[in-house]
């Protein structure tokens, strides 16, 4: 049987404060608190239980997420990265992103990173506006946001990625435009470019603060559209922005349903068995459970009637043909175990069918959530 694609997710839990609108498992801690070299011991033991899954299969990709990896010390992040390479083998040109907040970087701190392996850094920048930083609680300046994107810069990694988003508290076009044109003169490999959206147990779900109107984020979305192609940064999913050599490989694994480990506080993995069968697997998020090697919260088998639903909400995302063959040989089923979907979301103008693949329309793209309910079985 040949496996999809093998991705390996690490969460970093600590951040020195949390997002409002982040619903990601996090602690806000001081960096001086951090249990950090406990941690990466139990996150290579957490990594060494779940190897069962995968047996002799190689790692594609490797992301370094959270919370704020860059808390950690570089000596551990080199630490980590070892010892996962001496329990699984990595492929040729595995790609390894660190995500980073542009408040906790240093020059030298960063050229160790690079030394451990990392090869893609991923800056979550949100907005170049002081005030729209700090309408979402991110407290630097203008200023220092350039000094430390300039300080990643001049390291050289492979590849660099800006997270920005639309949507926020007080935003509005010009502010857009500016802070695309401001992220595009630094000549990023890739921008992740995406909405403001309200989660469940998030501070901004609990008080709301006034956002722009959907007219006026249309708009935006429009506009913001129009300049990242003029400047050569084509769309390839709903958020993700970059030429053909620069996507994120371990995202784009995701949207094409492949397998991936999860390690780490709340981290999640989905792996494929010989058997077809596909498991995901759910980590402890409380954190003094897990530094007891308490990893496990649950494991469970994907039900048959899911697996559409699952495979659709990450394909749809992409800008490209969504293969029949392909969701066959990924989810185990039959084309004729989702025919009536496929022909109703046809007659509501949502996708297109062809002889070897499906394509979501651009109303389809528009009303991505009511596509995916048709799934729900």
């Amino acid at each position: 049987m040949k496996f999809p694609k093998l991705g390996l997710y690490i969460h970093i839990p600590w951040c020195i404060r949390k997002c409002p609108y982040c619903d990601f498992y996090s602690v806000s801690i001081k960096k001086k608190k951090i249990p950090q070299k406990k941690y990466i011991k139990h996150l290579i033991l957490d990594l060494k239980n779940d190897i069962k899954y995968i047996k002799f299969r190689k790692i594609n990709t490797i992301f370094i997420g959270g919370g704020t990896p860059n808390l950690i010390k570089p000596k551990y992040i080199k630490y980590l990265i070892k010892n996962i390479k001496k329990i699984v083998q990595f492929s040729k040109k595995i790609e390894i992103t660190f995500e980073s907040n542009p408040n906790s970087i240093n020059k030298l701190s960063y050229l160790k990173y690079k030394l451990s392996g990392i090869n893609r850094i991923s800056l979550g920048l949100q907005s170049f506006n002081e005030k729209i930083l700090n309408n979402i609680n991110r407290k630097y300046s203008y200023k220092k946001l350039i000094k430390k994107i300039k300080i990643v810069k001049s390291i050289n990694f492979k590849k660099i990625n800006f997270d920005l988003m639309y949507g926020l508290p007080g935003q509005k076009k010009k502010y857009i435009i500016k802070d695309l044109k401001k992220a595009i003169s630094f000549k990023p490999s890739h921008i992740s470019w995406y909405q403001l959206s309200i989660e469940k147990n998030t501070k901004f779900y609990k008080n709301t603060p006034i956002l722009p109107k959907e007219k006026k984020i249309e708009k935006m979305y429009k506009i913001g559209k129009k300049i990242l192609k003029k400047n050569n940064f084509f769309q390839y999913e709903i958020s993700s922005y970059s030429n053909h050599k620069n996507k994120c490989k371990h995202n784009l694994n995701y949207w094409k349903y492949g397998d991936y480990l999860g390690i780490g506080c709340g981290a999640h993995g989905k792996i494929t068995l010989k058997n077809k069968k596909i498991i995901r697997t759910v980590k402890k998020k409380n954190i003094h459970e897990f530094l007891n090697g308490k990893y496990i919260e649950k494991i469970y088998f994907v039900k048959k009637k899911n697996k559409p639903l699952e495979f659709f909400m990450n394909n749809f995302r992409l800008n490209q043909k969504c293969s029949k063959k392909n969701f066959i040989k990924k989810t185990g089923l039959k084309e004729k175990y989702i025919q009536k979907e496929i022909l109703y979301a046809i007659k509501k103008k949502y996708i297109i069918q062809k002889k070897k693949y499906w394509k979501t329309t651009k109303l389809g793209k528009l009303f991505l959530n009511n596509l995916l309910e048709i799934f729900v079985k």
